[in-house]
């Protein structure tokens, strides 16, 4: 096995393995943890201890962070007509439809979320194979998938540092919570 750094070994230290730290000792520990040369992302794991296989054990969710995930998020939105000009109005980076759904198939994925109205996701659900293995895949669960009126409202939730959360396979959630740098 190797060895770890210099740094690594010194974080250590200050863990105590066997306490249970409450949040704010906790995020104060991350921080004097830190040690890499670029702004570190704090996460959350829980161990769930449910069964993934039931259906009924299943947890899935969305949190707004109140100040965001400390990164300019680059919004799509999948519209036409009316809608499109709503999404564009209410800030998204960017707006179409077919010629989208064409860039995309062409190997373009220069967006971070993307959100679609109901009379798109036939068109969009083509895209199922580029875009759900990167996790951009327009959802209704997930409240990505959104009529015309409720696109400047989802926008600006986007922007704001929305995450969506769900059970591993392995029982566990994992969420990132913000940068080291926020106070």
């Amino acid at each position: 096995m190797g060895r770890h750094s210099k740094n690594y070994q010194q974080s250590v230290k200050l863990l105590d393995k066997a306490k249970a730290y409450h949040p704010d000792e906790a995020i104060e520990l991350a921080k004097n943890m830190a040690h890499a040369r670029f702004d570190e992302t704090v996460e959350l794991h829980l161990k769930m201890g449910l069964d993934p296989r039931n259906a009924s054990q299943q947890v899935r969710g969305v949190a707004l962070l109140p100040h965001g995930l400390g990164k300019e998020i680059r919004v799509l939105v999948f519209a036409q007509g009316e809608a499109e000009r709503i999404a564009k109005a209410a800030g998204a980076d960017f707006v179409g439809g077919d010629e989208l759904v064409k860039k995309i198939e062409d190997g373009w994925l220069d967006f971070d979320t993307a959100i679609a109205t109901p009379d798109m996701m036939g068109k969009v659900g083509k895209l199922g194979k580029i875009l759900g293995r990167k996790g951009l895949m327009p959802n209704p669960k997930s409240g990505t998938v959104v009529a015309a009126d409720d696109l400047p409202r989802v926008i600006e939730d986007a922007r704001k540092g929305r995450v969506e959360f769900k059970l591993d396979r392995t029982a566990i959630i994992h969420v990132p919570l913000g940068k080291i740098s926020f106070e």
